[in-house]
């Protein structure tokens, strides 16, 4: 596996205004399925942000659903067991991470699992701050 996108990535891929979304595309497509991954929870997060956007941004459930459909056809989402849930908790408390900060230590399990080369995220101080073998290895879209 190359590369593991984060949430921010994918939702700027998805918007044709996001300040992002050339990069968030672009690293999207670089890869073949077997090299790209994310977090399987990032689905949901996907889903949950693009349902809720204010106004016209706000995405209606059945785009949503086809969007997923689009990124499950282009990359390998990375699911976690009960003892990896438990790893991302200890990491996430190694790091001093609290709160909402558990579901970035989620993707972070997700990355080491994965074996990626790079986490990529719009994000980086929420994956810096992550022990050793993730937070070294944290990189934005177009860096």
């Amino acid at each position: 596996m190359k590369a593991l996108l984060d949430t921010s990535v994918l939702v700027a891929a998805f918007y044709e205004t996001h300040e992002h979304h050339a990069d968030s595309l672009e690293l999207l497509l670089r890869y073949p399925k077997k090299e790209v991954c994310c977090a399987a929870h990032s689905l949901a997060e996907v889903y949950a942000t693009l349902t809720a956007m204010p106004g016209v941004r706000r995405a209606t459930p059945d785009e949503a659903v086809l969007f997923l459909g689009s990124l499950r056809e282009r990359m390998t989402s990375i699911a976690l067991n009960g003892s990896e849930y438990a790893q991302a908790a200890e990491l996430a408390a190694a790091s001093g991470a609290a709160s909402g900060g558990i579901y970035d230590a989620l993707i972070g399990q997700c990355f080491l699992k994965s074996q990626a080369e790079f986490l990529y995220t719009w994000n980086l101080k929420h994956f810096l701050r992550l022990e050793g073998r993730v937070g070294g290895r944290v990189r934005r879209p177009n860096g």
